[in-house]
């Protein structure tokens, strides 16, 4: 795993060691389940900070050792505004838990359908915020493999908040010589590579982020099919559409931003760098016209609160930060955390651990 600065290279430098995580912490209210653990709503009793705790117990992580320690090697080796952070971690004689940061802005959808004005500008300069984490992560040699909207979520209420990623329960360290084949993601992010089970690269995060502008723009995916095969049928020819009326009034520099990303041949693919520079990331050609409407009501539509399964509970997190009237006047010294809206596309968990989330990573 990877080692940070005052390790020693015994590989338990980084746990904490305590008897009783409750003689530091204030647990409040559970956040969320899951089959491996739950994640509460802490307050250090020292300095009055707001984490996230992820309490897993030992005996969930027999045979899952390597999963943990893989998101746990990731998370140390990173420090990006944009990128949720690991703080600390403790362990127990029963217990690992793992101390996070907690972001308080609600969640992805909520947002924009919250908003009484939204434009390309506004996905634009959330998406470029996204491309210059994921690029900052494939610098480092990590490549997340499960970007989605659900991993995307805000720092705080303000309407001009950042966005965060979180959940890197399947990323993975590129090394030389390491080829990575892994089907795993989420059915309706996942590139054409993965499920044609070829050897893959960072490139698979790219394809994510231009399924995710796509869905930005109009409130509903590029691909879906209640039939996974017909489902994977349709991405692995990169089989999608600007439909009309949705995409009538977005700008052409939009969907070649989209097309860039979404390109079936990952060689032929744009890298976050070259995404970066796109004139709808980097130049003035977003539009500013009002799409709030037909976005609001499409995410409405095909992403129903009902049909979400969250593994966090955003409501008990704003209704006990109120409670506790800690608000703006704690600033950046707390942060409160929530999962997004899980979409009505067929996904299928399955058993993968995951720090940030309390539900399941999905592979295919």
């Amino acid at each position: 795993m990877a080692r940070e600065n005052g390790d020693t290279g015994r590989g338990e430098t980084w746990k904490k060691q305590v008897d009783d995580i409750k003689k530091i912490f204030d647990f409040k209210e559970v956040l969320g389940t899951g089959a491996f653990s739950e994640v509460v709503l802490a307050q250090e009793k020292l300095t009055g900070r707001m984490f996230a705790v992820k309490c897993i117990p030992k005996k969930a992580l027999k045979g899952k050792e390597s999963s943990i320690e893989n998101e746990i090697a990731v998370l140390r080796k990173i420090k990006h505004e944009n990128i949720v952070a690991l703080e600390d971690i403790y362990e127990s004689p029963d217990h690992l838990y793992l101390i996070m940061q907690l972001v308080s802005g609600g969640e992805l959808f909520d947002r924009i359908v919250e908003k009484g004005f939204y434009t390309e500008k506004d996905a634009s300069t959330l998406i470029r915020q996204v491309l210059d984490a994921v690029n900052y992560l494939h610098k480092m040699g990590i490549v997340h493999r499960d970007l989605k909207p659900e991993n995307l979520l805000y720092f705080n209420p303000q309407d001009e908040s950042k966005i965060m990623i979180s959940d890197f329960g399947l990323s993975k360290m590129e090394s030389s010589g390491d080829v990575m084949s892994t089907a795993c993601g989420t059915p309706g992010y996942v590139a054409p590579e993965v499920l044609a089970q070829k050897p893959y690269s960072k490139a698979v995060d790219c394809w994510s982020i231009g399924v995710i502008a796509y869905i930005l723009l109009c409130g509903y995916p590029p691909f879906y099919d209640e039939n996974d095969s017909k489902l994977f049928e349709q991405i692995l020819k990169a089989d999608y559409e600007f439909d009309a009326p949705y995409w009538d009034d977005i700008s052409d520099s939009a969907k070649d931003f989209i097309g860039s990303l979404m390109e079936k041949d990952p060689a032929k693919r744009f890298t976050c760098d070259q995404a970066l520079r796109h004139p709808w990331i980097a130049g003035d050609t977003a539009l500013c016209k009002n799409i709030h409407e037909s976005v609001s009501r499409q995410i409405r539509k095909n992403f129903a609160k009902s049909k979400w399964r969250q593994a966090f509970n955003a409501t008990a997190v704003v209704r006990h930060m109120r409670r506790l009237q800690l608000g703006s006047s704690m600033g950046s010294s707390m942060d409160t955390s929530n999962q997004p809206n899980r979409p009505s596309q067929t996904q299928k968990p399955v058993q993968a651990v995951s720090i940030y989330h309390s539900k399941q990573s999905v592979t295919t």
